[in-house]
């Protein structure tokens, strides 16, 4: 989603506000969804919205997709280095404190100052990257730096003058890399030399299901650190209000191939509330000589009142016009161990700068809907052929692995649970053999009822790199499919279902669920009630009125364009009120032929 704003903006730091002014700027936002891990990506270096976003979904790094479970409060790259006068300079994308929030911005109010999202091996000409060629299964792209207008708001901000390009590279599989997100920055400052250079993830982990009290969930975190990998962790104590939540974020960074790593010294500190880097110091020196080059590594944290760290490295020297280059892995998984095991494997990836067989392009998916029937369609063209496309990197030698395709069918979200239609392959004696097809029919379906379909491709295994079979995201080219019958030409046949709507009744317990609460939440509540008008010409207008002929509710139903034929009622007045028990009439009124349809319910709370 992008969208360009001119902004009075109200940035939430802590529990303080801080009214801030700017010219006009373009901000952008993505959702990341191939692989494992559903992160939030902005176009200024975070990995939270900041505030200043409207975000969709209360969650900022999401894993398993679909548990409602966060790893990430706030955090973003800090830069510090010292200029030919001899000023300590840091500049920040985020900290806990007002001054040094969101230094890093995105340059221009142009619209090509977004985030470009490039598939593996197309190329595409971004204005600061000519025939830029994507790498990972799909590749997020923008820039920021220091010295725009946004970030020159604040008096008190004194640049480095940096230019910086990220990349953030997604892979579908395997879990090595689907449990990753891998942040690649390249670094350049603009105006003049900088020395005794650090470069510093700063991180705010918080590890538990977002649906429950979040200060609790926040507050029984804490910090380790694997000095050999260089790596930060936050995990989750057990048994506190977010319940035994072992699924820890890890930060691996990966500093520059030109550096000798014998110069480098390495900072890994935590904190909380009360110090730093929880509560960020106040100035650029401060935040220099006490965090980034400390060259200190704390002891892990022993008691469990929140994780909060920052990793750093340096010193390093870069001329004006130069680039530093480094790459940062965001590691999700099951239990400690499992990061370690990711990132031990990430240091041999890196070996081969990151290219690896890839899975197949999706393709495209065609849906078509009767009574109580869905048919799922996925035709290769001339502009997307799966079965066509290309594999440098495979060690084996085939460099057109295409294997076959997979349907998968959800009844809850379009984030699973997925379970598996069918499968198709080529007859090549590598895999089942089946033989490809194009079309798959769903029968005996619930009209009027959301379901979700995915078709994936699939490649062959490289055992000459014991790299198995690669597969699209299932996620990633899923579709919202409703069957049902033609909306009718005229009022007559409405009805409602379920009639009586039943108080009694676990519909969220359905499968597929007739009440279901949205994705950004995982419990029913009163405002997920359900009741549906069926049988709707395109368009009319529903009248809901109490037994004794109390107007309740109207709704507008115009789907002209559409094959719609039924509205939902959540049960709830025009003046936003719960209704009660009791019999309900409703008069349907055809707004083409001014035809009318009178009916009843009964609500059984």
């Amino acid at each position: 989603m992008k969208k360009k704003i001119s902004f009075v903006i109200i940035l939430l730091i802590i529990s303080s506000f801080a009214t801030v002014y700017s010219q006009e700027v373009t901000l952008d936002y993505k959702w990341m969804n191939i692989g494992n891990v559903r992160a939030w990506i902005p176009n200024n270096g975070g990995f939270w919205n900041m505030n200043i976003y409207d975000n969709p979904s209360l969650i900022n790094v999401e894993y398993p997709i679909g548990s409602l479970i966060e790893h990430v409060g706030e955090g973003g790259l800090w830069v510090g280095a010292i200029t030919p006068d001899n000023d300590t300079l840091v500049t920040v994308t985020s900290s806990w404190n007002p001054w040094g929030q969101g230094e890093f911005m995105p340059p221009t109010s142009e619209p090509w100052d977004t985030i470009w999202v490039v598939n593996k091996n197309d190329t595409v000409d971004i204005p600061y990257w000519e025939n830029y060629v994507g790498k990972a299964d799909r590749d997020f792209v923008f820039r920021y730096n220091d010295y725009n207008d946004y970030s020159m708001r604040d008096s008190k901000h004194n640049p480095l003058y940096l230019d910086v390009v990220e990349i953030v590279h997604n892979w579908s599989a395997p879990d090595v890399l689907a449990n990753i997100k891998l942040y690649e920055y390249f670094i350049t400052p603009t105006q003049f030399d900088l020395t005794q250079v650090y470069l510093s993830e700063w991180v705010d982990p918080n590890v538990g299901t977002r649906d429950v009290d979040f200060a609790g969930m926040l507050s029984d975190d804490y910090s380790e650190y694997d000095k050999e990998l260089h790596m930060g962790m936050g995990l989750d104590k057990p048994g506190s209000v977010d319940g035994d939540c072992n699924y820890p974020v890890g930060f691996k960074i990966f500093p520059p191939d030109n550096v000798s790593p014998s110069s480098l010294f390495w900072t890994f500190k935590w904190g909380d509330s009360s110090n730093p880097p929880g509560i960020t110091p106040n100035s650029d020196r401060k935040k220099y000589e006490q965090l980034m080059a400390a060259r200190t590594i704390m002891e892990d944290q022993q008691s469990a009142t929140g994780a909060h760290f920052i990793i750093s490295f340096g010193p390093m020297s870069v001329a004006k016009g130069d680039t530093l280059h480094f790459y940062v892995a965001m590691i999700l998984g099951e239990g400690k161990e499992s990061l370690i095991e990711t990132a031990k494997a990430l240091v041999k990836i890196k070996q081969n700068d990151f290219n690896v067989p890839g899975p197949p392009p999706n393709p495209s998916i065609v849906s078509d809907t009767d009574d109580g029937e869905v048919t799922i369609s996925w035709y290769p063209t001339e502009e997307n052929n799966p079965e066509l496309y290309f594999d440098k990197n495979r060690a084996d030698g085939d460099t057109l692995p295409f294997e076959g395709y997979r349907i998968y069918k959800s009844t809850n979200s379009i984030n699973g649970p997925w379970k598996l239609l069918a499968e198709y392959d080529i007859i090549d004696g590598k895999a089942e053999d089946i033989g490809l097809e194009y079309e798959y029919n769903d029968y005996g379906l619930l009209n009027n009822v959301e379901y979700y379909y995915s078709v994936t491709a699939f490649s062959k295994e490289d055992k000459s790199l014991n790299w198995p079979a690669l597969e699209t995201s299932i996620g990633d080219n899923a579709v919202l499919v409703v069957p049902g019958t033609a909306p009718p030409e005229k009022v007559g046949k409405v009805a409602v279902v379920p009639n009586p709507y039943r108080g009694d009744v676990d519909y969220n317990s359905y499968s597929p669920p007739w009440e279901k609460p949205p994705a950004s939440r995982s419990f029913w509540m009163e405002q997920d009630r359900r009741i549906q008008f069926i049988n709707l010409p395109l368009k009319c207008e529903i009248k809901i009125y109490t037994a004794s002929g109390r107007l309740v509710e109207t709704i507008r139903h115009n789907t002209e364009g559409t094959s719609i034929g039924y509205h939902d009622w959540n049960l709830t007045s025009s003046v936003g009120q719960a209704v009660s028990s009791g019999i309900y009439l409703f008069t349907v009124e055809d707004k083409v032929n001014n035809d009318t349809q009178i009916g009843k319910f009964v609500i059984i709370k």
